[in-house]
Parts: structure tokens; C-alpha cells; sequence
């Protein structure tokens, strides 16, 4: 019954028109494919992909699709292209989504996170038809003093490292603007809370699978900075069908799935790095390992959500616990470079997802 819940959730999407953000990056390349392949008309809008390989030049899309290469930072042309589109639905991705590249490049982080949405923001205030936008930022929003407890969507915001302050302004500002100019028109705005995501398909830096990916194929030292961090672990597969049913429940009852909703595994137990590491080892690759602890660039030991709202009121559940994450991205990867095509990959997955 869930599953044709979820099948269903994407046939609501056949030929409606949705503009999805960072469409080039890991989550919105699978975000993209899926709604594509579910025929919606998707129109995409991102900077060119920062890896090689990466997902989405190994994807294949249908010629209803349409990708604009574009910088979020670029108001005139994302207002542009956004009034042009008319779109039903807005997915907002784009982002520097690196903590480690946040202490590196604070200014680019903080234009592109805070400015970028402040810009998506700006350009909606002129859309006359209506429209339904899921804003997606991230776990570390929160005030996070490593008291291991599991964080709730009314709990104080905050953030150490740029990357996480500049989520956190960022939810400040869609706050403050959807009272301000959304409280009572057609444009209705929810934001996703949810981190530390695996999958096939991602070779972004300082990710734990990607790097271990690496390590494999390119026969290096995997460098692991913070063993016993705790994260909540999670395959793409689960956010992404929670943003995908927040929207169209956004559509349906504005008032009631407004506001902020947190997407987290479903774990009686706390994952750490290490413990997803003692997981991957069961399943055949080898690398070698170098604990090095940097104290100068400061991350939370312990990070749990609180996802009791989402299966509650949203009757969102996540369905893959975190070593059925870990064993489908690692076979993706293998598959993947055994030259089977990503959106093979990606179709196989979902359609197991689905069973």
C-alpha cells in the first residue's frame, strides 16, 4: 500500500511544470531523472557539473527536459528564466553544500546559500500564477551543542561553520519573507531539513562513499577526519520521495504543510562514521584508512533528527535503514563501472524502492 502511495505521488507530477535548482548536482540529477521519467515537464537550473565523473552527464533525458546552465548568484537570469517557465512546482537545490569548502571559501558559500535563495525568493514575489516551493536546506540548521538529542523542526537555529550558518540564515529569510509577502497569496513555501545522503551517482569531496569509491578505483588512502561522529545516515532515494510528497501535499492543503519538516532515517540506534565503515568492509571492498583529526575546522560529533512530524502529519517514512543505503550505493558504483548506463542504475534502484 505505501509503495503505490509513492508511485502514485510521482504520476501526480505527469505534465506539470516543475523548475528544479542544482538539477546538475548529486540529489537534483536524481531529482531531474525521476520526475522526467514520471513526465513531468522539467526545466533545470544550475551551474555545469564540478566533478568528473559526474551524474548527469551519464544521464539520459527525455525531450520534454530542459537544462538552463546558470549560477544561482545570478538574479537576472534566474527571475528570467523562472517568469518565462510558469512553474507549478519549484524544487530549490542549488547550493555549496560543503562544510570543509565553507571554511575554505566563505563568501561564495554565504552568496550562494543565502543570496542564492534570497534571488529564488525575490523572483516568485512576480509570479501571478500559483506556485509550490519545497526549499531545501539541511540537518545542520540547528543549535547543535552535541547534547545527543534528536533535533525537532521547532528547536533554536544556529550554525558553527559557515556552511551551517548559512543554511540557517537562509531558513530565517524564507521565514521571514512567507510572512512577509507569501502569508496570504499563491505562493505557498515549505522548507526540507535532511543530511549525510548516499547514493550512486555522487563523487563530491569530503562525502564519506564517494571517497571511499575513490579510494577503490584509484587505489588511494581513505582519510577519515572524525570516526565517532554520529550523522543520520540515509539513501537519496528517502528525502527525495520526501520532497516529492511534500509537494504535492504543499498543492493540496497549503496551511496545513507549510513550514519546515525534517527527513532522517529511522534508526534505534546512532550510525557513526566508523559504524558505516565496519558496514562497507562487509561488502567486499578493501581501502586502507587514516584517521586525521583537524580541530581547526570544528563539525558536531553527534547529529540526529527528530522525524516524528514527517510520518505523522506528512505519512512520510523512510523505507531503507543505513546498510541497505550502503549496499545499494555500493553496488550502483559497481555496476556503474562495470559500463552498465547510470540511468539503468537509477531506474533499478527506484523500481526496487518501489517493490
Amino acid at each position: 500500500m505505501e509503495n503505490m502511495v509513492k508511485e502514485n505521488s510521482l504520476k501526480f507530477f505527469k505534465n506539470k511544470k516543475i523548475f528544479i535548482t542544482g538539477h546538475t548536482g548529486f540529489k537534483g540529477s536524481w531529482l531531474s531523472f525521476i520526475l522526467d521519467f514520471y513526465g513531468a515537464n522539467v526545466k533545470g537550473f544550475s551551474k555545469k557539473p564540478n566533478t568528473k565523473p559526474n551524474l548527469f552527464d551519464n544521464l539520459t533525458f527525455s525531450k520534454n527536459f530542459n537544462s538552463v546552465i546558470g549560477d544561482i548568484k545570478n538574479y537576472a537570469l534566474l527571475k528570467k528564466e523562472i517568469l518565462n517557465f510558469k512553474p507549478d512546482f519549484i524544487f530549490h537545490l542549488a547550493a555549496q553544500p560543503i562544510v570543509i569548502e565553507s571554511y575554505k571559501d566563505p563568501v561564495n558559500t554565504y552568496h550562494t546559500n543565502f543570496n542564492g535563495t534570497l534571488n529564488l525568493l525575490e523572483s516568485i514575489r512576480e509570479l501571478n500564477e500559483e506556485c509550490n516551493v519545497v526549499i531545501i536546506t539541511t540537518d545542520k540548521v540547528y543549535d547543535n551543542n552535541d547534547m545527543k538529542l534528536s533535533f525537532k523542526e521547532s528547536d533554536k537555529l544556529g550554525g558553527k561553520d559557515p556552511y551551517s550558518s548559512s543554511k540557517s540564515a537562509s531558513e530565517l529569510l524564507i521565514s521571514s519573507y512567507s510572512s512577509s509577502f507569501f502569508s496570504d497569496n499563491n505562493i505557498n513555501i515549505s522548507t526540507a531539513r535532511a543530511g549525510n545522503i548516499i547514493g550512486g551517482g555522487d563523487w563530491s569531496p569530503y562525502r564519506l562513499l564517494p571517497d571511499v569509491i575513490r579510494c577503490c578505483f584509484e587505489n588511494s588512502e581513505l582519510i577519515i577526519r572524525n570516526p565517532k561522529s554520529v550523522r543520520p545516515w540515509q539513501h537519496v532515494l528517502d528525502p527525495l520521495f520526501g520532497y516529492i510528497e511534500l509537494a504535492r501535499k504543499l498543492n493540496s492543503n497549503p496551511k496545513k504543510y507549510k513550514g519546515s519538516w525534517n527527513f532522517g532515517p529511522d534508526e534505534n540506534d546512532p550510525i557513526s562514521v566508523k559504524d558505516i565503515i565496519d558496514i562497507i568492509k562487509t561488502k567486499g571492498l578493501l581501502f586502507n584508512i587514516k584517521t586525521q583529526n583537524d580541530i581547526t575546522k570544528k563539525e558536531s560529533k553527534f547529529l540526529q533528527l527528530d522525524i516524528s512530524k514527517s510520518k505523522d502529519i506528512l505519512s512520510w517514512t523512510p523505507k531503507w535503514n543505513a546498510e541497505n543505503a550502503v549496499e545499494y550505493t555500493i553496488n550502483w558504483y559497481k555496476d556503474y563501472y562495470n559500463n552498465i548506463p547510470a540511468k539503468d542504475l537509477i531506474i533499478k534502484d527506484l523500481q526496487t524502492y518501489l517493490q
